[in-house]
């Protein structure tokens, strides 16, 4: 029996036999196209949102359905016993698009982050001077394992899972003195998001990311920067980090990367490469032919399609609009963001959960940070004039709330 057509049932079965952690709100998706979603009564949605910037290229996108269809029924899984010829593609395309020499993937951001942990203690311990401790920044999310939760820097998120794992140092963001106070003899990376997506949409400052990479190299520690929300064009370059001036030693990738397809990756150049080993990491499902056709695909649409460019454009068209609407509302308190990852923060009178409530009554989804920050990360193919209906319908509910 299938109760993909019924929603009462779904929506009962959710709750009796799936863990609650999600607290959905009572709406399914039946199908999507572009940036829109039909739920299972016919109504149309506008994907502000994006799978939490997961659906880079849209919806039902005709080339990576294509992909999918074509590869799923050549072959979907390859144990890594052998050569993957779609994983090899990929690897190739991400480093010459990067500062990469090696690729490894994996199947979410978390496990990428692990990898990219493991990878930098490993580099100091072949060379004989082992080093353990990974600097992460306060308010930071780098995922939800066990080792992730403890590089992450909020506590709300270790504390129900403790003991805590050793090896892990927190400084305030943006504060290029903290960071100096920190290290010492056991650092063995610093690890940053240059857009804290999960605590706000907080962009680290240019000024910042220089003076870490700078302290980084002087002192023979490694950058790990965590690009998975970020990468892959979300911010109108192909990777965060080019906006900066700087080249990280280690960088982590997934959620658009495979425009909806599971996979993550984590880069590093020949030099880090060598802190890993033969049998030292490993994955049962990454790299499989399915999910790195889809990378390929995904990586041609952005080309072909000057997707990049859009992005750019869009970004700057919604953001003048957002300033407009902050001088007639101010309860907008700022606009923050790269791209299409834009944070819009609220006067605490008005709260977060009410926007995105209001708002997806109007048929637009967003997510609500905290208590008073809605962040938006829609698909990169997303129109001016598709964009300019999210701000009417912003606007419409600012009015209502006034």
């Amino acid at each position: 029996m299938s109760i993909e057509n019924d929603f009462i049932l779904a929506n009962d079965y959710e709750k009796k036999y799936c863990f609650n952690l999600f607290n959905p709100a009572e709406v399914a998706f039946e199908h999507g196209k572009g940036v829109y979603l039909y739920d299972t009564e016919g109504n149309k949605y506008m994907d502000m949102i994006g799978g939490i910037a997961v659906n880079s290229l849209g919806h039902s996108n005709k080339a990576l359905t294509k992909t999918i269809a074509e590869q799923s029924k050549k072959l979907i899984h390859c144990c890594n016993y052998y050569v993957i010829p779609q994983r090899a593609d990929l690897a190739y395309r991400l480093c010459k698009l990067s500062f990469a020499d090696k690729c490894f993937f994996c199947n979410s951001g978390a496990e990428a982050n692990e990898a990219a942990i493991k990878l930098a203690r490993g580099y100091f311990f072949y060379k004989g001077s082992p080093r353990r401790t990974i600097i992460t920044a306060k308010m930071s999310f780098h995922g939800r394992t066990l080792g992730t939760i403890n590089a992450t820097g909020q506590e709300k998120f270790r504390e129900p899972f403790g003991p805590a794992c050793p090896g892990f140092d927190y400084v305030e963001f943006n504060n290029i003195d903290a960071l100096k106070e920190k290290i010492d003899n056991n650092t063995a990376a610093v690890m940053l998001e240059l857009i804290q997506g999960e605590s706000g949409v907080n962009p680290a400052t240019a000024e910042y990311v220089k003076a870490v990479r700078q302290l980084c190299t002087s002192n023979g520690i490694l950058l790990i920067i965590d690009e998975v929300q970020t990468g892959i064009g979300r911010t109108g370059k192909m990777f965060c980090y080019e906006h900066y001036g700087i080249k990280p030693d280690i960088m982590t990738l997934a959620k658009g990367l495979g425009g909806g397809v599971p996979i993550g990756a984590m880069l590093s150049t020949n030099e880090f490469a060598t802190g890993f080993e033969v049998g030292d990491h490993g994955t049962t499902f990454g790299g499989n032919p399915l999910c790195c056709a889809c990378g390929i695909t995904v990586l041609e649409e952005i080309e072909s399609k000057n997707i990049l460019d859009n992005v750019n454009e869009v970004s700057k068209a919604i953001v003048d609009k957002l300033n407009e609407l902050k001088v007639k509302y101010p309860v907008i308190r700022d606009i923050r963001g790269k791209g299409l990852l834009i944070g819009i923060e609220f006067a605490e009178l008005l709260s977060a959960k009410e926007i995105k409530h209001s708002l997806l009554e109007k048929g637009f989804l967003v997510s609500a940070i905290g208590t008073s920050v809605i962040r938006i990360a829609p698909p990169l193919i997303i129109s001016k004039s598709e964009a300019m209906k999210f701000i009417s319908a912003l606007e419409n509910v600012l009015k209502a709330k006034k």
